[in-house]
């Protein structure tokens, strides 16, 4: 055993208060002074989509113009309308306000899953700690921009990472219920409900496939009409999403848009890269049920379905964080051998400087050469490295998320099968 890795600073209280303060307020200022700020662009959508709907009837006609030349409209499943119409008793002002505390409150959660158990398991001091590593969360681009944009992506992680709490520390049999609200409001999540079924935790994948479609139904009683409309037009209409050569977009598809570019990129060719990472992805996230390891497995499915879905924004790639976390924890493993955890901390250092970079908008005009090929898909290339070889055997027990003062068990392979 190489022992416990202790990761230096302060000795004294006042040391770390300053050093905590300084920190929180180079980040504050770096946020307010740097980044390109959304101005709230996709709540402005939300906002402006039901408020449509309510005055006319019609949610999927509304369309506000983008910056790449677009029109956006609403994409989501009618589900999500009913979750938004509380906007509209409020004004534009309280809108924003709502949104930003909804993603403060979900960016906590979020953090207290999934460093709490590396934080007790460190023995590092809980309030310093968290600041830390709400700085640095702060500062990865996908977390900037879900803020700015008024995303609710956040939001859709918490409802599927409280499953994987739910499974990770032996309440599996309440397992599925977040996860299938996540996929009733966006479509993305629903990979998490195949993960559930690949790995054989067949109580909770039908708990979720049943939350989705009685979630969905619901929607269809109360708004039949703009039910027909997404699930027959709008779902359909890929126009309505958005540019797939556009930068933003870090998924297979704006690799392959990219590479053609006016062109139609070939839908074999993205359809066997999505098989591709499919079978990679299934065989990993195996490995991870068997090793007990949930948050692997979890993250895992997030970076899988950055991959296939045909946009990923980069505000998207929140679903990038779980694993972060995983390889933060593998580097700090106190049985590792020394090389071994230098090398993971060094990767997962490199991997978080580079979704704060913004580096992609580097190549936001012209994606052309090697240098357009290999800069404008970065995040591409990273999410291919972390669902190739993110650590998933030789974890500690304690991985799954876990919520403040409480202990995540490890869960064995005969859990939920």
């Amino acid at each position: 055993m190489s022992g416990p890795i202790r990761v230096s600073g302060p000795a004294t209280p006042r040391g770390r208060l300053l050093l905590a303060s300084g920190l929180t307020a180079a980040v504050a200022l770096f946020l307010v002074t740097v980044p390109l700020h959304r101005h709230w662009f996709d709540l402005n959508v939300y906002y402006g989509a039901v408020g449509h709907w309510l005055r006319d009837g019609r949610i999927y006609e509304f369309t506000t113009p983008g910056a790449d030349g677009a029109d956006y409209g609403f994409t989501y499943p009618p589900f999500a309308a009913l979750c938004m119409l509380p906007m509209t008793l409020v004004s534009w002002p309280g809108a924003v306000t709502i949104s930003t505390a909804l993603n403060v409150a979900a960016s906590a959660i979020v953090l207290g899953w999934l460093i709490g158990p590396l934080v007790r398991r460190q023995g590092w001091i809980p309030w310093f700690a968290f600041t830390v590593a709400a700085c640095l969360f702060a500062l990865l681009e996908p977390v900037r921009d879900t803020f700015s944009f008024g995303q609710v992506n956040l939001l859709l992680l918490v409802l599927v990472l409280f499953d994987a709490w739910l499974l990770s520390s032996g309440r599996g049999r309440f397992a599925g219920y977040g996860t299938g609200l996540a996929a009733a409001i966006k479509l993305t999540p629903a990979i998490f409900i195949v993960y559930l079924a690949v790995t054989r935790r067949w109580r909770a994948a039908a708990t979720a496939a049943g939350t989705a479609v009685a979630a969905t139904l619901l929607a269809a009683w109360v708004a039949p009409g703009a039910s027909r409309e997404y699930w027959t037009e709008a779902l359909w209409d890929t126009d309505r999403i958005g540019v797939l050569a556009y930068v933003s977009n870090q998924s297979w598809e704006g690799v392959l848009a990219r590479l053609v570019e006016p062109l139609e990129p070939s839908g074999v060719l993205w359809g066997l890269g999505v098989l591709a990472v499919l079978a990679v992805w299934a065989h990993r996230v195996r490995g991870a049920a068997a090793a007990g390891n949930e948050t692997a497995g979890f993250a895992l499915t997030g970076v899988a379905a950055c991959l296939i879905s045909p946009i990923t924004w980069v505000h998207h790639l929140v679903w990038l964080i779980p694993a972060l976390a995983v390889l933060a924890e593998s580097a700090l493993r106190p049985d590792a051998p020394p090389a071994r955890r230098r090398t993971r901390l060094r990767t997962a250092a490199v991997v978080h400087v580079l979704l704060c970079s913004s580096l992609v908008w580097l190549w936001r005009f012209d994606s052309t050469g090697v240098g357009g090929f290999l800069g404008s898909n970065a995040y591409v290339w990273i999410c291919l490295g972390l669902l190739i070889a993110l650590p998933l055997r030789d974890t500690l027990p304690e991985t799954g998320p876990a919520p403040a003062g409480g202990t995540a068990r490890r869960m064995t392979g005969q859990t939920e099968r």
